[in-house]
């Protein structure tokens, strides 16, 4: 599997042209190539960017999740933590890094902007089957620093199901799925940086065992509620609240 990072000139907000970037940075595509976008250069180019004098950012926080638990009370590292469009993430995805004065949101609905990307770059490269991951980071529990996950997808199965398989000593697998979209997006993040590197594009090219196809428009198993998730009793153990969307 190759990863490649595209340095490009600063995307700034409030809005600008990510695609007339892309034009300049990719080279030519090639057939199942992967193409993985930082999800701030998306929100961007959709203008989902508030300057930061113009917003109340624990306000805003709060309306962009689907759920918030205040931790103001016991956590010295976070004031606010929040699950945002299928993802447990800080601050509901709203960063200011690299945002030159404004607050950065999360695209209004991720999966159709992973779908018209695809559709464009199929377009704009003539290629028939390819893949988009848009990519954020974040922290997971026990661990120091912040790894890649996929925020949505296009184009590609993002589980690879071994349930009724056999491992080497022929037991068979109950439970096993390998989750790629958020493997894959962890390769692309290490090849993006997380500080002034200005790689926001990375094509993943012979990525083994990938099922290209459409997504369905129904949500994809590999997003499941709090509820179902096999750590909800540590989601549950405080009382999270609704937020406003």
């Amino acid at each position: 599997m190759k990863v490649t990072s595209y340095k490009i000139r600063a995307i700034v907000p409030p809005k600008a042209d990510v695609l007339m970037a892309i034009r300049l940075a990719l080279p030519k595509l090639q057939e199942k190539d992967i193409v993985c976008i930082s999800s701030k250069v998306v929100s961007i180019h959709e203008g989902r960017t508030i300057p930061v004098d113009e917003a109340e950012k624990t306000k805003l926080v709060k309306e962009e999740a689907d759920w918030y638990l205040d931790a103001r009370k016991f956590s010295k590292f976070r004031a606010f933590f929040t699950i945002a469009k299928g993802a447990m993430i800080g601050s509901s995805g709203i960063d200011e890094s690299n945002g030159s004065g404004h607050y950065i949101l999360y695209p209004k609905d991720p999966f159709k902007s992973a779908r018209k990307m695809r559709a464009w770059l199929m377009k704009e490269y003539t290629v028939k089957e390819l893949a988009v991951i848009i990519c954020d980071s974040t922290s997971i529990p026990l661990r120091r620093g912040a790894i890649g996950f996929a925020l949505s997808w296009d184009g590609l199965d993002p589980l690879r199901d071994y349930r009724g398989t056999k491992d080497i000593f022929g037991r068979t697998i109950k439970i096993e799925m390998a989750n790629l979209a958020d493997a894959l997006a962890a390769s692309a993040v290490l090849a993006m940086g997380e500080g002034n590197e200005q790689t926001p594009f990375v094509v993943i090219a012979d990525a083994p065992g990938i099922v290209y196809k459409n997504r369905a428009k129904k949500e994809d198993q590999l997003i499941i509620s709090p509820e179902e998730d096999i750590f909800a009793p540590l989601f549950w153990s405080k009382k999270w609240k609704r937020g406003r969307k």
